[in-house]
């Protein structure tokens, strides 16, 4: 999808052996919310899982959004939000606010709708006795309706045209257009031409044309959501100022879009590292989970990358800048969201397709029977036409869909599943493989300990009493696990004295008088301190982060903590599989974590050790090769991967980006719930289909009647009959909608 240079290959970084991905380090926001005072503190060691406890800080406020947006300028391009906005023709169209619009025509389409005479009757619902006056009134406010209320589809027609492709905009078009024209006409001719016949008056389909689609976009736009959102809150990843390291050596603070390649900046601890760069001074571990989806700490020091956009745990680092703005790794995760947003939304969907064929159905069949009536005169010929144009008008057919959509949309709703993208459900029923990310979709993202292993120097519950004394104070999901266990244990814990973090290395602290220090394997070995390795070996395997507690250099034993699967996921697999569907994990964990957690899912497939442009690769090459994907996440580092998708579907405790990314939402971030929305879909994409038949079949058979396909045997479309039976199907089309009801969706596929 999106081209990824040099510089974003040489930012990607690949996670430490067994490291266990963790989306306790993604907050739980409300989704329309910034992500503000996030707060963890660093006071664990790099384990053997390659797992650290983090500092993480971020403050980002709206108004830091003007430099974020110069940021990228070019990955912002046509996001702007202001009004409602909609594809067609494969263009994303402003529509205005459709609320207002809506609202605005029904008040100019009152006068309309009470003086103009109805299709085929010379009468109105009030009559005066001042046919000019009451004209002038009509066609004013035609006017109005016209080029106000139509100005949405006379816009899409016009895209659409570009294209080579009349769908629903043009097809209404074409309805507005020649009932607004020929009511013009037939004022002029009835008021000062005086013809033989009185010439028929559209303004009345006119006005409720405008209205009835107005009311139906209104409805889907409500339905739907601005994707832009999700490039929005990448964006607020990056600090709004750098501490630039001039060549004085002083440090100056400046604009973050003012930073240059080659350029030194300084950054210091719980702050966000402002650009891509290459580590020329200090050490400290970083945390790069709303970017990589890697959760553990990862240890950096001279010589090592860093990525915009994570966050410094402890201790200053200066960087050497590699890449800022378009170049950096963030802003290419962003181009790739929005490249592959755009790339989905030009599909087709079903209405806009039988919308393109009632079109070419009504022009031709319009014109045939203008000159096939052209020997009856040409006031007949005319009329004749002008009345296949205006039967042709989608009343029913533009309800039809909407219609469905809001129904199921509150349906989900009331079931855990916000659906976002209308096209999510009609694509359903071509998925053949469900791609999942592991940690936070599949399992909890809430470390417990598995397993403590004291050595013959003490016993477990000394050994969790110390480690739950030095971990106390911190806030980490790791060190959080360590204190539930003791509290579970009923486990006395004493204080600590002299507690501190050791960057890279772990936390230590005094207990009665002895020196304690919880490590990881890599600090035994640099040391030269032995320890089992082949059991901190084993329980790595099992997708476990293995620390060890030290006094002073004498290993006491080792503790090892795991995340937790999810207790719907299991059954998810197995339903997929029963349904037809490959379910697939992909996770930025190693080969062995995720082998392990293969195993207890029953999953046949996996994919380990992935970063955001590998998750997506691996979505586009299952579209590649013919398959129809949903890709399942919760991370910014999923968004690129849930907008290439097919259908993209975010856990709701996931981050802001992920679910802005994604077509549906998995609000109780429940994974068994990814069975409801595709029971929903199916039901919902039922209605839709006996809908459109409802909506176009009454098309189907008044388009030839009008024209008068059955006038030798003596019976021709009255235009009044029309307009009855078009407002009777569109009153089935909305009972129909209603018939779609929440009780259906688990014995959907029962």
């Amino acid at each position: 999808m999106a081209n990824k240079n040099d510089k974003m290959a040489a930012m990607n970084h690949q996670p430490e052996p067994d490291s266990m991905t963790d989306s306790d380090m993604k907050m739980p926001e409300d989704e329309h919310q910034t992500m503000k005072g996030m707060k963890m503190t660093s006071e664990h060691p790099d384990s053997m899982a390659g797992m650290d406890h983090g500092h993480m800080k971020m403050d980002h406020d709206h108004a830091s959004m003007d430099h974020h947006m110069a940021m990228n300028n070019q990955s912002m391009d046509d996001m702007d939000m202001s009004g409602d906005m909609m594809m067609h023709g494969g263009h994303m169209m402003h529509m205005g606010n459709l609320k207002q619009k809506f609202w605005a025509s029904v008040v100019l389409a009152i006068p309309v709708l009470l003086l103009a005479p109805i299709m085929g009757l010379n009468m109105s619902i009030l009559n005066f006795n001042a046919p000019l006056i009451t004209g002038i009134i009509i066609i004013l406010f035609d006017t109005a309706l016209y080029f106000y209320g139509g100005a949405p589809f006379l816009k899409g027609a016009k895209y659409e045209l570009q294209d080579k492709s009349p769908e629903m905009m043009t097809l209404v078009t074409l309805g507005i257009s020649v009932s607004y024209f020929y009511s013009l006409y037939a004022f002029i001719a009835n008021n000062f031409l005086s013809p033989a016949n009185h010439v028929m008056d559209f303004s009345f389909e006119l006005a409720t044309l405008i209205l009835i689609m107005l009311l139906g976009h209104w409805i889907e736009m409500n339905a739907l959501m601005g994707a832009g959102d999700a490039l929005q809150k990448m964006a607020a990843l990056l600090p709004k100022t750098a501490h630039l390291v001039r060549a004085d050596g002083e440090v100056q603070d400046v604009q973050v879009a003012d930073l240059k390649v080659g350029q030194l900046f300084q950054v210091r601890a719980g702050e966000s590292i402002p650009a891509d760069g290459t580590v020329t001074d200090g050490q400290s571990t970083i945390n790069e989970a709303l970017v990589t989806g890697e959760s553990a700490a990862v240890s950096k020091q001279v010589g090592d990358k860093v990525i915009g956009g994570a966050t410094n745990n402890n201790g200053t680092l200066t960087v050497k800048i590699t890449g800022t703005g378009d170049s950096g790794y963030l802003s290419q995760v962003m181009k790739m969201v929005k490249n592959a947003q755009q790339s989905k939304s030009k599909a087709e969907d079903k209405a806009d397709k039988v919308a393109k064929y009632l079109f070419y159905a009504a022009f031709f069949v319009g014109i045939i029977a203008f000159f096939a009536w052209l020997p009856q005169g040409l006031e007949t010929a005319m009329t004749r036409m002008v009345t296949v144009f205006v039967i042709a008008c989608p009343h029913a057919l533009g309800l039809a869909i909407p219609l469905v959509v809001s129904r199921s949309t509150s349906i989900g709703a009331q079931n855990g599943l916000l659906v976002r993208n209308r096209q999510a459900i009609e694509e359903s029923q071509r998925v053949s493989h469900v791609l999942l990310d592991k940690t936070g979709t599949l399992t909890e993202g809430k470390f417990t300990v598995n397993a403590l292993v004291p050595t013959a120097k003490t016993d477990q519950k000394t050994l969790l009493a110390h480690l739950a004394a030095l971990e106390s104070n911190s806030t980490h999901p790791l060190a959080q696990a360590i204190i539930a266990k003791a509290q579970s244990e009923h486990v006395k814990v004493a204080s600590a004295a002299n507690s501190q973090t050791i960057p890279g290395v772990g936390i230590s602290g005094d207990i009665d008088g002895t020196h304690y220090t919880i490590v990881n394997g890599k600090y035994l070995q640099q040391q030269g301190i032995t320890y089992d390795q082949a059991s901190a070996d084993q329980w790595a395997e099992k997708g476990n982060s293995v620390s060890f507690l030290l006094a002073d250099d004498q290993v006491q034993g080792m503790v090892a903590e795991g995340d937790t699967i999810k207790a719907g996921a299991k059954s998810l697999i197995s339903s997929l599989k029963s349904r037809g569907i490959t379910p697939v994990m992909l996770t930025g964990d190693n080969q062995k974590a995720a082998e392990h957690v293969a195993h207890l899912l029953g999953l046949d497939e996996f994919h380990a050790g992935l970063l955001p442009n590998d998750k997506q690769k691996i979505v586009a090459k299952y579209q590649a090769a013919g398959h129809h994907v949903i890709m399942v996440g919760d991370g910014v580092n999923d968004a690129p991967s849930l907008a290439q998708a097919n259908i993209g579907i975010a856990v709701g405790a996931g981050t802001d980006v992920a679910i802005d990314s994604a077509d549906v939402i998995l609000v109780k971030s429940d994974p068994s719930d990814i069975n409801h929305f595709l029971d929903l879909a199916k039901l919902t994409n039922r209605k839709m289909v006996q809908n459109l038949w409802w909506g176009a079949g009454y098309n189907i058979v008044a388009i030839p009647l009008a024209a008068g396909i059955l006038a030798f045997a003596g019976l021709i479309l009255d235009p009044a009959v029309g307009a009855a039976v078009m407002g009777l199907s569109t009153v089935i089309v909305a009972l129909n909608a209603m018939g779609l009801t929440g009780k259906k969706i688990t014995a959907a596929t029962a």
